[in-house]
């Protein structure tokens, strides 16, 4: 048997979601949000799924046959995280509401590059909520037979996206993050 560990977005230091913003920006003045960015999604830390694999290969008996959700603490659509990507990295780019058709035919087009900024896989899931499929009650009155796990019940605590995400993104702000420091100049 085998086991089903299924994160939604991951996020972390060479992630294509929280990077994917800070790229776009840095080298287009305009960014596009598809279908304005109202598509929710719970991305969790690339480390917590780690170590929820970890824990699993631990005990691979208890998790045979079975599926583990991976998912963080909080939800935020891509405008938000657009929003809080540019405010830890300073860029203002125009964030462009893109609709569903033009944004795909635009992925059908750059998909070929060697490394596309956008795909029409990629358009397919920032145009739909990426969200676990139950909530947190629901996952806890599953019964025990055929239960699906979460990291919580694998001990493993979900990282925010805000405790993160300025260790790896502060790179792009212009001057690094000296540039805002007072002192001694």
């Amino acid at each position: 048997w085998a086991t089903i560990v299924r994160p939604t977005q991951m996020f972390g230091h060479e992630d294509k979601l929280l990077n994917w913003f800070a790229n776009m920006a840095d080298r287009f003045p305009v960014v596009p949000l598809v279908d304005g960015g109202h598509a929710l999604t719970q991305p969790v830390w690339v480390d917590d799924v780690a170590k929820v694999i970890n824990r699993i290969v631990d005990d691979p008996e208890m998790f045979e046959g079975r599926r583990v959700d991976c998912f963080g603490p909080q939800d935020y659509s891509y405008a938000e995280l657009a929003r809080f990507v540019y405010d830890i990295t300073g860029q203002n780019p125009t964030l462009s509401e893109i609709p569903v058709p033009v944004a795909k035919y635009a992925g059908n087009l750059l998909q070929y590059e060697g490394n596309p900024y956008m795909t029409p896989d990629l358009i397919d899931l920032w145009s739909e909520d990426y969200l676990p499929e139950m909530t947190a009650e629901e996952y806890e009155a599953q019964p025990v037979k055929d239960k699906v796990f979460t990291m919580k019940d694998l001990g493993v605590e979900a990282t925010p996206i805000e405790k993160v995400a300025f260790r790896y993104l502060h790179r792009f702000r212009k001057g690094g993050h000296f540039l805002l420091a007072g002192g001694y100049h």
